[in-house]
């Protein structure tokens, strides 16, 4: 398995498209000694099985455009055409593109990845928002939709349009038909109104919808979530609750739990929370005692000073535990040096030993806008994880894991990192 990333900053799309092309063609050059011929190259939604790249250029292109080329999405892909020849390309736009250890904010950026995925089949697929399933529709109807068969045990990377994909049933049911799968990526961003995003998939513009691939056979993808909070005060048990609304925590009305909170911070993170406050949700009950990372973060969207309830961006029961959090630059880039650390830790080997490439999926809160600096995210990356090579984009909302359940995220960084299942 080899990787190969490039970004382009050239202010003309074809002249960043040959860029990206070029460069990265001659990096995965460098890294492979290319054996055998091949099938003939796949289009639309058909399996493509990868035990060579079939004379193609690579198994798998992963590209992100940023919106600055917004007026010339329809030209991408027959431009790419004469460039590139590859069995599934993927990708989207974005608002600000990351390759390497760059992030490209707000400014003409195209980044690409290839890929040769020996022993892998790929399975891209689109799908429309009015045909996906009931939520209590079984997993065979699930697998139906989506074209992704459940005995191949795949992983996933999905790009949809916010606008028109019914993400989170997408999400649920993808949980429930390939339980074991990994499932990462992001929201396209850059456009503010439906069909004002892009979705590349291979010789397709879609401008809705979902676009993915299920990636199956000697594939491993890990997934990082970083969501960049620490905790204030201490565990709480939710003991009333309505729908998405907290109405007791520890039988006291949560305002004034939370008041008690404030009062021991701080003022510098009293002033924090005015504005950066958010609810952590216990996501395994069965824990001794909660750690970093256990917490699935959701925002705070209303208090009432008369009742003392507490309105939170989720469904809340009876009987979880929550617990208040605060989101600022520091504490965003210690979590992500934390939960690669604890990644690069828990390998047997250096982490560029067994991986050979990786996507980031930021939120567009992230980066200069929290931090008042470019780059950070990707240069920890690179700083600890080593010269993998990275490609990706800032979305409107990241896709990732998070106790074993696959949740859209907000100010969240999100990586998958790529390996084979069996070493060679």
């Amino acid at each position: 398995m080899k990787w190969a990333n490039a970004l382009s900053t050239k202010p003309s799309l074809e002249a960043a498209l040959q860029d990206v092309v070029a460069r990265a063609k001659l990096r995965l050059s460098d890294r492979l000694v290319v054996v055998g011929a091949g099938a003939p190259a796949s289009s639309g939604t058909s399996d493509t099985s990868t035990e060579s790249t079939g004379g193609k250029d690579a198994d798998l292109a992963i590209l992100f455009v940023s919106a600055a080329f917004a007026s010339e999405y329809a030209r991408v892909l027959p431009l790419l055409r004469d460039m590139l020849s590859v069995n599934v390309l993927l990708g989207c736009s974005g608002g600000s593109i990351v390759g390497g250890s760059r992030e490209i904010e707000n400014e003409p950026a195209i980044a690409l990845s290839l890929a040769q995925l020996p022993g892998v089949e790929l399975h891209p697929f689109h799908i429309d928002a009015e045909d996906l399933p009931d939520l209590d529709a079984s997993p065979t109807a699930w697998e139906d939709a989506i074209g992704v068969p459940q005995r191949s045990q795949p992983h996933f990377i999905v790009l949809p349009d916010g606008f028109s994909s019914r993400i989170n049933d997408l999400l649920q049911g993808m949980d429930f038909t390939y339980p074991s799968a990994t499932k990462i990526g992001g929201l396209a961003s850059g456009g503010n109104g439906p069909e004002q995003n892009a979705l590349f998939l291979n010789d397709q513009l879609y401008r809705f919808g979902t676009i993915g691939v299920g990636m199956s056979g000697n594939i491993a993808v890990d997934s990082l979530v970083a969501q960049g909070c620490r905790p204030i005060g201490e565990p709480l048990r939710v003991t009333k609750a309505e729908r998405n609304v907290m109405v007791t925590l520890d039988d006291r009305p949560p305002l004034e739990v939370l008041q008690d909170i404030l009062r021991d911070l701080s003022p510098e993170d009293r002033e924090l929370a005015r504005t950066s406050l958010f609810v952590g949700l216990l996501m395994d009950e069965f824990k001794s005692k909660a750690e970093r990372g256990d917490f699935l973060i959701r925002n705070i969207l209303g208090l009432d000073p008369n009742t003392g309830v507490v309105a939170i961006g989720d469904r809340i029961r009876p009987g979880q535990t929550v617990q208040f959090h605060l989101r600022d630059a520091r504490t965003s880039e210690d979590d992500l040096r934390w939960v690669l650390s604890r990644y690069r830790d828990r390998q047997s080997e250096q982490i560029s030993d067994g991986v050979a490439g990786a996507v980031m999926f930021s939120c567009l809160g992230r980066g200069s806008y929290l931090y008042g600096r470019p780059d950070v995210d990707s240069s920890i990356f690179r700083e600890l994880a080593g010269q993998i090579p990275l490609g990706g984009f800032f979305c409107n909302g990241e896709i990732g894991p998070v106790g074993g359940t696959t949740f859209l995220h907000g100010y969240t960084s999100v990586f998958g990192l790529f390996r084979p299942l069996n070493a060679a």
